[in-house]
């Protein structure tokens, strides 16, 4: 992990309490220290990944009342990886996936810090999605993944193709401005959704979390 961190910044653990546990996660200790001028000159990237966003928490609190033992999941856009280390705690089969090498390790280390074990992982660009060997899903998990008009088309494009036959989608969102877009270019794709609001102790941020299956 400190080779991502390229001595810019130090690391710290931050307690967040999901149900009854409390998990420990690891996280830069100062995000924008990480910004890198040449990322951004190329594609525009900042190091979104290495922030523990309201959303990720409320995503874990959903994930954490699911029935998942030996089912197959995978998080989009992982960043730290709080969901999908819930998942794994919950019996899942997890692959965890992000654009940055940074995240898919920090995700790993928060799994193994706190579970013993860690999910597989996958560096995928929504914007060159390269699903083969992927195999299908039962769930996709996503935590605010909407923050950019241009996510929606690339994510609704994606999604489709990791979900197995039943699959279904769980999206924590705290109301950004594509969402309704993304909702119902998902709806016809043949998705109908339902929606629940999450109130992140923490921040005292609401968050909508929409689960989505086919028809």
């Amino acid at each position: 992990m400190q080779a991502h961190l390229r001595g810019r910044t130090e690391h710290v653990q931050t307690p967040v309490v999901v149900g009854d546990v409390t998990y420990r996660i690891s996280r830069p200790a100062a995000a924008d220290a990480l910004i890198d001028e040449e990322d951004f000159a190329r594609d525009e990237r900042l190091p979104y990944w290495a922030e523990l966003w309201p959303s990720a928490v409320a995503l874990a609190g959903r994930v954490s009342k699911e029935d998942l033992a030996g089912r197959r999941v995978v998080e989009l856009g992982c960043g730290l990886g709080l969901p999908s280390v819930v998942a794994l705690a919950r019996g899942a089969r997890v692959t965890v996936t992000d654009r940055y090498q940074a995240a898919l390790d920090f995700a790993r280390y928060n799994a193994r810090a706190n579970l013993g074990f860690e999910p597989e992982t996958r560096l995928l660009d929504w914007f060159v999605p390269a699903s083969e060997g992927l195999y299908p899903f039962d769930f996709v998990l996503a935590a605010d993944v909407l923050y950019e008009h241009k996510n929606v088309p690339a994510l609704v494009a994606l999604i489709p193709t990791l979900l197995a036959a039943g699959g279904e989608v769980l999206l924590a969102d705290p109301r950004r401005k594509d969402t309704p877009t993304f909702l119902k270019r998902m709806q016809e794709w043949g998705f109908r959704s339902s929606t629940e609001e999450c109130v992140v102790p923490a921040s005292r941020i609401a968050v909508l979390v929409h689960r989505l299956r086919r028809r």
